[in-house]
């Protein structure tokens, strides 16, 4: 059995997650989400995060704000709302409960 396939679909699932935690902390470009990402072990192209962030903004999870840049055209810099911190304490809780779960069935060996 091929591990890679199972820990792509972990990575999918926790995307969402993983993104929306970034941008709680800090306004930031899709260039820097993607960078923290790489960083922490999950590899995501652009292809994939900007369908997200289109997503996250139209469920009102976050909004952004045209930045001028010295480096070229005008920036989307993104920061989470209100909404999108309650949703976050919610998916923190959930990822908690998911945790412990897996965490118990790893401990009860036979």
């Amino acid at each position: 059995m091929n591990t890679e396939n199972f820990k792509i679909q972990i990575r999918k699932g926790l995307l969402e997650f993983c993104i929306l935690q970034i941008i709680s902390r800090n306004e930031v470009y899709t260039s820097d989400i993607i960078e923290e990402l790489k960083k922490s072990k999950i590899i995501v192209v652009e292809g994939t995060v900007y369908p997200l962030l289109n997503r996250l903004k139209i469920s009102g999870y976050i909004k952004y704000q045209w930045k001028e840049s010295t480096q070229g055209p005008p920036r989307k810099y993104y920061s989470i709302t209100d909404l999108g911190m309650k949703y976050i304490s919610e998916l923190i809780v959930s990822w908690k409960e998911i945790d412990s779960s897996v965490k118990k069935l790893l401990k009860s060996k036979k």
